[in-house]
């Protein structure tokens, strides 16, 4: 029982510290970036004014979301490496993308 406290007090530990961590991610060699906590949050997006054509949307906007899926993907990546050894083979216990 105390092994289980042990555990659940480390994995709640491993959590906050995702959750206070920051991934960034980017796209089309640096002109859109974008910042994401170790949870998935995302918390900003930078994009270079040479990315701005008004003539094609479409590529920002692709950018964009390639920017962000760049960011995520780092940020589960980050929550697996954090949180695997903690849960086992079990998942992330309820964090998103997990």
């Amino acid at each position: 029982m105390k092994q289980a406290q042990k555990m659940q007090q480390q994995l709640a530990a491993a959590q906050a510290e995702l959750a206070d961590t920051e991934v960034d991610g980017s796209a089309g060699g640096g002109l859109v970036s974008a910042r994401v906590t170790g949870s998935g949050e995302l918390l900003a997006i930078t994009i270079s004014p040479s990315a701005v054509d008004p003539d094609d949307i479409e590529t920002l906007q692709d950018l964009v979301v390639a920017a962000v899926r760049d960011a995520s993907r780092k940020a589960r990546e980050l929550a697996s490496d954090m949180l695997g050894p903690l849960t086992g083979g079990m998942g992330g216990l309820g964090l998103p993308g997990l």
